[in-house]
């Protein structure tokens, strides 16, 4: 067996036992497992036996082998690596790149990017992109042979014409994009370049703050350049070799094991976590990220900060509300809440906080807060019809990292996602949990109600029966549809929440597609897009992931997280926020960070509630360990402390099976202290060591899904260009199967009713792409459109210092905390029915990926609330960006009537000033 398929050394595997080699196990998933207790002095004494390995590495009782690179632990406070990233080796000098207006991915369809070659000239002369013009795609013709890769500091000068577009502003005030919108001359700021090759980035939303990779016109000629140096030794990234403890953690639980390096991880993990609290008592997010946030520290107070570091947890939780008494949303997509709504996570670790502490003062401080959040969410982000809460993935909050780039910041708040809807699902559990210990059994009784509607809403629309786990996302316009990729977050959620039911859980542990390094984020990956949710592992998603396999006694699954968690963290000395999935190296990301809260908080949390499986409630503390055979032996946690009481621990044995459990030396009924235990004391479990039953992982290749197809109409039919590697074409009318094709056309029927098309590329392994942006099909016969300074002429115009251009009619409305924050409309409609009422709006308050300055709005017809509408920021001062809001579906009687758009309490956003767009129109749909 070679070396490659091993992923071990040639000392390594001279090391092994015979019978292993022999028998052909070194590629299985896991070793197998003996069918008698054998001392577990006996396997921590033969260090080159693995007790875990895989087709890519072996993780050894002291190390950790991955191809040619060791780490070692020393001792239980010092580690070597010899890791060394090869991410900067073997670039290829294919560079592809796109040029970017003000930072938008908007100068070719999705798919299409130039491609220049960087080898060296024969004369030594620096490489120079020949003129290219803005939208004309440049393919290089130069062969590459195999094995030529990219030289170290290649100097790259890009030419781009811009004389067709600034042609354009001066003929006719703007440049139509390929995707049909305009680009107004007065909104055009900045010219960039955008790409696969350091110091190049797809990271379109900031190439704001990249100076480097903006391109320049000295001279005015409307040809702009820049120069980049490609694979800079500067780029190339490092990690430490040696790792020793200098930080005292005595104050924190110890844990002694037989296994050398799983205890030198341990303590890397709690020194980390001591360097993650600020001066100020908060904790930081990471060694490159200052400052709390909402998701982050409370994912790591529900792994182990709670019982770690409880008040550094409180004070951090409190820096995260707002003055009236909100839950903060952090920045974000299109300026945050409500686009994003996971902050509710935060009630969950709060309540994390109650049950590690009993502190009844912390418990009435946070209920309003929850309470009073969760009101606001129901009104602004709970979908009535498929009793589901809208608003991005949970934590997966880089637009095109998971959602299709068609989708605008407004489509992504549409969206009903299974990690957002677990945690609200949670969310309104805590709420009922606390308001019973408080006493107040209607508001309990009300909001186990509101959980109960979510989890029936998950398992009706998010749950895939022929998979076996939960899909991604709900999404789309009008009509949404079901994304069927795995989301490894919301998954592990759905278990260790109890959304799914016992057999369902068992099924998402087991069928959940799981890559060599770990459980990727998504499931198939996106193409096009570079590793940072997409083909990446987050550890403390492993570590969720992990405590939900514990939880159903998957020991594969469980097994392979803990060793998914110890791989990187030996190998990079630090516990890293992310890496890529598909070859576990940490360079390869968008962004990275050491000492990352929530990757060090998850290695943590494998240890006190995984393996020694404590299981914290209100009024009691109950055990419910969980060994592998493959770690079996003697571990000890000691100081620890619950509550009033130091708990010093002692496992022994492997499985899920408690043989007997004293309290200072006396029997201990069911496994469970009080909340009530006060002083010093021995808790001694013994396991029973029983061979588990074997439990399935689905294990799978790295794979890329298609390219989302880009969808024309035209004399009856629809048209797209062909997907690379794509064998079928799935057509949906309103979201719904309509046919399916092998060629990129497909003829449509002239529509008696407002009808939208989608198409969705299938490969050869069945995987599909996202579905393409909703194409209305003549909808202008079943639209009409009202110009908002007429039908509300009593309204306040816009102020005269705004300069938008691209509206329609004779001008706009401003809304904002100032003016109209009462409009009152008058619609004329045609005939009874049910119709989509949407406004045509520009928000220039912040960029598309991040700040706080969403504008809400609430829309009645006399007394009766309509819905919420979402006008989200589409660019910094890029007030002549104009886009649609959400449509607010209304049953209309035919006839004139009056609504209002109004600013109401339930409509404040995370900033609290700003809340302002600007209206062009409205739009009524006939559905």
């Amino acid at each position: 067996m070679s070396k490659h398929t091993t992923g071990l050394t040639s000392q390594a595997l001279a090391l092994l036992p015979y019978s292993l080699l022999s028998l052909g196990l070194l590629g299985s998933c896991q070793m197998p497992k003996t069918t008698s207790s054998t001392p577990a002095s006996h396997i921590a004494a033969n260090a080159a036996a693995p007790m875990w390995q895989s087709a890519a590495y072996s993780v050894f009782p002291d190390s950790v082998v991955q191809g040619p690179y060791t780490a070692r632990a020393l001792s239980r406070t010092k580690l070597t690596s010899d890791y060394h990233s090869p991410a900067n080796e073997f670039l290829s000098p294919q560079v592809s790149f796109k040029f970017s207006l003000n930072g938008r991915d908007n100068e070719m369809p999705i798919g299409q990017d130039h491609l220049f070659v960087a080898l060296p000239k024969a004369d030594g002369t620096g490489l120079e992109t020949p003129l290219i013009a803005f939208g004309h795609q440049y393919r290089d013709p130069t062969l590459v042979s195999a094995n030529t890769y990219l030289a170290p500091n290649t100097p790259l000068t890009i030419r781009l014409d811009m004389r067709p577009v600034l042609a354009a502003f001066r003929q006719q005030g703007f440049y139509q994009l390929y995707n049909g919108q305009k680009l107004y001359k007065d909104d055009f700021k900045h010219v960039f370049v955008a790409g696969n090759t350091a110091p190049l980035s797809w990271d379109f939303d900031n190439l704001i703050n990249k100076p480097h990779l903006e391109l320049k016109d000295p001279d005015g000629d409307g040809i702009y350049e820049t120069t980049v140096t490609l694979n800079a030794p500067a780029s190339a990234k490092s990690t430490a070799s040696s790792r020793k403890q200098s930080l005292d953690v005595s104050a924190f639980p110890q844990l002694t094991s037989d296994y050398p390096l799983l205890d030198a991880l341990y303590n890397l993990a709690l020194e980390e976590a001591k360097r993650a609290v600020e001066p100020d008592g908060t904790f930081r997010t990471g060694q490159e990220w200052a400052g709390v946030w909402t998701r982050d520290i409370s994912y790591s107070i529900i792994l182990s900060q709670a019982l770690l570091q409880p008040e550094v947890a409180k004070t951090s939780l409190l820096r995260k509300v707002t003055p009236e008494g909100r839950i903060v949303q952090d920045t974000g997509t299109g300026g945050a809440y409500p686009c994003s709504t996971d902050r509710i996570i935060w009630a969950t670790a709060a309540w994390e906080i109650y049950k590690a502490t009993g502190d009844e003062a912390w418990l009435r401080q946070v209920y309003p807060i929850i309470k009073n959040s969760i009101g606001d969410d129901q009104q602004v982000a709970y979908d009535p019809a498929t009793g589901l809460v809208r608003g991005e993935s949970s934590f997966l909050d880089w637009r095109e990292q998971t959602y299709p780039k068609w989708m605008q910041p407004v489509d992504i708040y549409q969206s009903e996602t299974l990690g957002t809807n677990a945690a609200h699902f949670q969310g309104n559990q805590v709420l009922a949990l606390m308001a019973e210990q408080l006493g107040h059994s209607a508001v309990a009784a009300r909001h186990r109600a509101v959980a109960a509607r979510i989890k029936q809403g998950i398992n009706q629309h998010l749950w895939q029966e022929e998979r076996g786990y939960y899909g991604q996302f709900l999404y789309g316009r009008n009509f949404l549809q079901l994304s069927p990729k795995a989301e490894a977050l919301g998954e592990a959620l759905t278990v260790l929440f109890e959304v799914a039911d016992e057999a369902k859980a068992r099924r998402v542990v087991a069928h959940t597609p799981v890559m060599e390094y770990g459980i990727p984020c998504i499931y198939p990956q996106i193409s096009g897009i570079p590793p940072y949710h997409n083909n990446a592992v987050w550890p403390f998603v492993q570590s969720y992931w992990g405590l939900a396999a514990a939880k159903v006694g998957n020991e594969t699954a469980f097994m392979e997280s803990m060793m998914a968690v110890a791989r990187p963290a030996a190998l990079f000395l630090t516990n890293k926020e992310n890496f890529v999935a598909s070859n576990g190296d940490f360079a390869g990301t968008e962004i990275n960070s050491s000492n990352m809260l929530w990757s060090l908080s998850g290695a943590l949390g494998l240890v006190y509630k995984g393996l020694f499986g404590m299981d914290f409630q209100a009024d009691r503390l109950t055990f419910r360990p969980f060994v592998p055979q493959a770690l079996q032996g003697t571990r000890k946690l000691t100081g620890f402390r619950y509550r009033q009481a130091v708990l010093d621990m002692q496992l022994l044995g492997y499985g899920r099976t408690i043989r007997n459990i004293t309290l200072d030396g006396q029997p201990l009924p069911n496994a469970t202290i009080p909340a009530t235990l006060t002083g010093a004391h021995a808790i001694r479990i013994e396991l029973a060591n029983e061979t588990p039953t074997a439990t399935p992982q689905h294990k799978v290749p790295h794979h890329v899904a298609p390219l989302t197809p880009v969808v024309a109409y035209a004399h009856g039919s629809l048209t797209w260009p062909a997907v690379e590697g794509a064998t079928a074409y799935q057509v949906l009318r309103n979201g719904q199967f309509a046919g399916r094709t092998t060629t990129p056309e497909f003829a449509v029927p002239a529509p008696v009713t407002y009808t939208e098309y989608q198409v969705v590329a299938i490969d050869n392994k069945g995987f599909e792409s996202f579905a393409s942006e909703p194409l209305p099909v003549e909808a202008e016969k079943f639209r009409r459109t009202y110009e908002l300074e007429t039908s509300a002429p009593t309204a306040e115009k816009a102020h005269k210092s705004f300069a938008g251009t691209g509206y329609s009619g004779k001008g706009v409305l401003e809304i904002s905390t100032e003016r109209n924050r009462e409009l009152t409309f008058r619609l004329s409609v045609p005939e009874t029915g049910l119709y989509a009422l949407d406004f045509r709006y520009a928000n220039g308050n912040g960029p598309i990926n991040t700040s706080n300055k969403c504008a809400i709005r609430t829309l009645r017809l006399g007394q009766q609330r309509l819905g919420t509408v979402v006008l989200p920021q589409r660019g910094q001062d890029a007030w002549s960006d104009w886009g649609f809001s959400n449509p607010i579906l209304v049953r209309l009687n035919k006839g004139t009537h009056s609504l209002t758009l109004a600013y109401e309490a339930t409509d404040k956003n995370m900033h609290g000033e700003v809340n302002q767009a600007m209206l062009d129109y409205v739009r009524l749909t006939r559905m």
